[in-house]
């Protein structure tokens, strides 16, 4: 998704949310300047990894460890998209994710792990998780990718492919490098917070509207691309 596309969405999320647009903008400020010294992979091996490929994006809901445990075969044989705190379920089950869409509000240092043996990190920077940037961005050895929700053509450094929460930038990540089939592993809206969200210092009424938020995401890229499945 263009920026251009995503725009009137994230307009929307501030104005419901009552998020604060000029902190967006530092923390995206705060995580360009910190990549400028590390070595930053280029999108194309992104998309080499992703288009045409079978995807697996797994969220953080009720659902993950069963479903985990009913779609192994699949699962092993598909590219593998961890969003945020999944990673930690993943390694749990012996699962090497390839890529992390993280705001390093998760187990952080299962992440760190993760990206030390070759899972690709993709670094969000959002008003809420500047001081997580500041003490966890530069722990990261491998190979990494920063993120904003805002206007990525304002940095040197950061890309916008769409989305808000972790989960439905993970979906909307495979979409846009054009993943032959997305599987969601983990996606339930069943008004319950997954253990692998981390959300137990979290203000919970702002946890579910955001996951409502990411369930519209999601259905509305579902209308778009008709090759993404739940499973």
């Amino acid at each position: 998704m263009l920026y251009k596309e995503w725009k009137p969405f994230y307009e929307k999320i501030v104005n419901d949310l009552d998020l604060n647009f000029k902190e967006d903008k530092d923390a995206a400020y705060l995580l360009d300047s910190i990549l400028k010294n590390k070595q930053i992979m280029k999108t194309k091996t992104l998309e080499n990894l992703i288009k045409n490929k079978e995807v697996v994006v797994f969220g953080a809901g009720s659902s993950l460890k069963k479903s985990i445990n009913n779609n192994r075969k699949k699962i092993d044989k598909s590219i593998k998209i961890a969003a945020d705190g999944v990673t930690s379920a993943l390694i749990e089950n012996n699962i090497q994710p390839d890529i992390i869409v993280t705001d390093l509000d998760g187990c952080v240092p299962d992440q760190i792990k993760a990206n030390s043996k070759g899972s690709i990190i993709l670094i969000h920077a959002h008003g809420d998780n500047i001081a997580s940037l500041k003490e966890h961005v530069g722990k990261f050895k491998g190979r990494m990718i920063g993120t904003t929700q805002t206007n990525p053509s304002d940095f040197e450094n950061l890309h916008n492919f769409g989305g808000f929460t972790d989960g439905d930038r993970a979906i909307f990540l495979a979409e846009h490098f054009k993943a032959k089939k997305i599987f969601l592993i983990g996606f339930v809206f069943d008004g319950k917070i997954g253990k692998y969200s981390f959300s137990e210092n979290k203000d919970t009424q702002m946890k579910f509207k955001k996951l409502k938020w990411c369930e519209t995401l999601i259905h509305t890229i579902i209308k778009q691309n008709k090759n993404i499945e739940f499973l």
